[in-house]
């Protein structure tokens, strides 16, 4: 009887980790409210695109890599007051990014409260725009190198090298 009552707690934890993260788009409706809208790493990534790029990472992250011209904000020690100075048009586009999309989107959101009107998240966050080829930098340059966040999500980074320092 123990066996088979342990035998079924397996097999339902396998099916609800299973199938509670098959897709990034699944894992983003799970964590995220889409209250801020998406932009794709392919908008981002053409010419037009006129954007101030945050990144929401921890600082650490950034250090190992980031998007070109990316401006550090942090997540757990964000400034409103900070990037209001830095970026006092409420009308600036602005796309927030952090591993996938997910800090981003609180970040966007106090953005928005605070009056900006063209903020977007980053849809698949850093590691998305790896994913696709684009380029990440680090204070040397172009580097390969993705800070993978933690062993759960580092899974989503399918191209470069996933580090933890």
């Amino acid at each position: 009887m123990k066996r088979h009552i342990l035998n079924m707690v397996l097999i339902v934890f396998g099916i609800v980790t299973g199938y509670s993260q098959e897709s990034l788009s699944e894992l983003l409706k799970k964590h995220n409210t889409n209250a801020v809208p998406y932009i794709s790493v392919q908008e981002l990534a053409m010419p037009k695109t006129q954007a101030v790029i945050l990144d929401a990472r921890e600082r650490p992250e950034f250090e190992v890599s980031h998007i070109n011209n990316a401006m550090y904000v942090g997540y757990n020690n964000f400034d409103l007051e900070q990037v209001q100075t830095k970026i006092p048009d409420k009308n600036q586009t602005i796309v927030v990014y952090c591993s996938l999309g997910i800090r981003s989107e609180d970040i966007a959101e106090k953005l928005q409260k605070a009056g900006y009107k063209q903020v977007y998240n980053l849809y698949g966050g850093i590691f998305e725009w790896k994913n696709a080829d684009y380029t990440v930098f680090d204070d040397n340059g172009e580097t390969t190198k993705v800070h993978g966040f933690s062993k759960e999500w580092s899974k989503w980074l399918k191209k470069g090298d996933c580090v933890y320092e």
